[in-house]
């Protein structure tokens, strides 16, 4: 069984740019924060990580390299990890895009139609591990189940809460993700980019179903209303408690809760 990593502890990059800016970031095991003026590298160092780990196979020998990741527990060969990326161009259109019959503009929209199917899948998954408890015969079946259960509920539950001012409910009848807003019914598709944003991020945060993992994202907060990007840190560890969250931002908002011993300026892990 492959032994996953539950979180990085410290980040290495020999040459930020070439020859240039040596790199070594320590971590924290659930938030960190990475600020810094435009063009400082933020965005160049999750690049940089997230680059090193999509070579696919065993961490660490498909690593690029120069770049070095300590990891707990160190003898972990696997990284979970997802990507969050603010910017919502248009989608250049493919035949295979084409061919699905659905109007996906944007790459937000086939984020989240890429998503449906993780949460199809989720469902299905959590479904049977509800009717394996509940045909268990463990004298607490009724508890196990409901605690199975939770994270969707909470996953609705926020959605509707932060969506309350557009009058805008998941419909939970339906396995997709779907909405209704006064009598009509909306596909995440029609949402404005913002919710489209915070749907992209929460979903993929459930749907890696409370599994150890890093969740990286530059600079989310670019389209979130203001009230959204002070909340955004608590919904997500309250969705998933084990996610790492490494993220760059501009938005002083984003740490407002209480975040503000997190951030990491660029220059403070920078040797020239």
């Amino acid at each position: 069984m492959h032994k996953y990593a539950n979180y990085i502890e410290e980040i290495e990059i020999d040459s930020l740019w070439s020859g240039k800016r040596h790199i070594r970031w320590t971590l924290d095991h659930k938030v960190n924060i990475l600020s810094g003026i435009n063009g400082v590298g933020k965005s160049t160092i999750l690049n940089k990580v997230i680059r090193s780990l999509s070579q696919g196979g065993e961490f660490p020998s498909h690593s690029l390299k120069g770049v070095r990741l300590k990891v707990s527990p160190n003898d972990a060969r696997w990284i979970r990890y997802d990507i969050i990326r603010s910017f919502d161009r248009p989608l250049i259109a493919s035949d295979s895009i084409n061919k699905l019959n659905i109007n996906l503009v944007t790459e937000l929209d086939w984020q989240l139609f890429q998503l449906q199917r993780k949460y199809l899948d989720y469902q299905v998954n959590i479904g049977n591990r509800i009717i394996e408890a509940l045909q268990s015969g463990e004298t607490n079946a009724a508890d196990i189940a409901y605690q199975i259960s939770q994270p969707k509920k909470l996953f609705q539950d926020t959605i509707d809460d932060l969506f309350t001012d557009t009058g805008k409910k998941i419909i939970r009848s339906e396995n997709e993700v779907k909405f209704s807003s006064f009598g009509e019914e909306l596909t995440p598709y029609q949402l404005s980019s913002g919710e489209k944003q915070i749907l992209v991020i929460l979903l993929t945060v459930l749907v890696e179903d409370n599994k150890n993992y890093v969740l990286f994202m530059d600079e989310p907060e670019v389209s979130l209303h203001i009230d959204w990007q002070k909340r955004l840190i608590d919904l997500i560890l309250e969705l998933n408690p084990n996610v790492q969250i490494i993220l760059t931002t501009h938005s002083p908002a984003v740490i407002m809760n209480g975040w503000i011993d997190r951030v990491t300026e660029v220059t403070d892990i920078t040797d020239n």
